[in-house]
């Protein structure tokens, strides 16, 4: 009898856990959400802006459904565009960016680059994002030049380790960006410097939002901080949130608006639209881009 209960404990634990992976991996990655979030940043009397946050598509061939459903978001007639990189997952990955973003290339646009925008994914042990050292990997060059000419040529702005103004919604937009820190490629020295007094709002964007990146940021002025990469811990536990983050920043910020300890600047990382492909599952964390409507303090 002891043996015959185990034997169905064992059974049922097996079934469940294969049940919530297909779930995972078959369902939950493809339930594409809008997120949307009210941020207090404007003076008092001031209209409200609309920025629409894309990150972390991780964009393969054949991944139709998700170009779709991005390319449907044009509707939310945004004031401004940004994207805070890990756009493609595949060489051949720059036509399925293309059919995506197209739509939004007619509206202002800002973007930096991810790790997954210049090299492709590699196998590794899922266990592995839970050690504090860990070493990154780097796959297949992949055409990060090529996606750049893409954006630049429809006159988004490249914020790799640059600074511009933007005119956006009848604003002039400051707005600061750095090459993605993951992998060290930030240089934020070279940019940095308090706000313009001109300026009617400021901007800070980063792939990965490292909390030494958004201090000096914040400390600058840049009003909304904006990042992604942490793909909201990917698989999360309901009711406990996200294991990991990829980075330094604390699991209870892994996605979604918040306050930046000690400043006056709000936070938004976004939880990404894909996954890496060696590990094509969602669970608790839905794959989201975000509406910010920037309104008065």
């Amino acid at each position: 009898m002891r043996k015959r209960t185990l034997f169905r404990l064992a059974a049922s634990t097996a079934a469940l856990g294969a049940a919530t992976l297909a779930y995972a991996s078959l369902v939950e990655r493809n339930l594409f959400t809008l997120r949307r979030y009210d941020v207090p940043v404007l003076p008092a009397d001031a209209e409200p802006l609309r920025i629409l946050h894309l990150s972390d598509l991780h964009m393969t061939p054949g991944q139709e459904r998700k170009q779709r459903w991005v390319a449907s978001l044009v509707a939310l007639d945004p004031d401004l565009v940004v994207v805070t990189g890990d756009n493609m997952a595949h060489p051949g990955a720059v036509p399925g960016v293309l059919r995506a973003l197209q739509p939004l290339f007619d509206f202002p646009g800002v973007f930096v680059f991810g790790s997954n925008d210049y090299t492709g994914p590699v196998w590794k042990n899922p266990l592995s994002y839970f050690l504090p050292d860990r070493e990154y990997r780097e796959g297949v060059e992949l055409p990060y030049e090529e996606l750049r000419s893409v954006f630049t040529g429809a006159g988004w702005a490249d914020l790799n380790n640059a600074r511009t103004t933007v005119k956006a919604g009848g604003r002039m937009i400051e707005v600061v960006g750095v090459d993605d820190p993951h992998i060290a490629r930030d240089d934020y020295e070279s940019v940095a410097g308090p706000v313009a007094e001109t300026a009617d709002l400021a901007i800070a964007l980063a792939h990965s939002p490292e909390p030494r990146l958004l201090d000096e940021m914040a400390a600058d002025g840049f009003e909304l901080l904006l990042a992604g990469h942490t793909h909201g811990g990917q698989v999360c536990v309901p009711g406990v949130g996200a294991l990991v983050t990829n980075c330094e920043l604390p699991r209870s910020m892994a996605k979604g608006l918040h306050r930046w300890p000690g400043s006056d600047a709000w936070l938004h990382v976004s939880a990404g639209l894909g996954t890496h492909p060696t590990a094509p599952v969602r669970f608790a964390c839905r794959p989201e881009a975000s509406i910010l409507t920037l309104i008065p303090r």
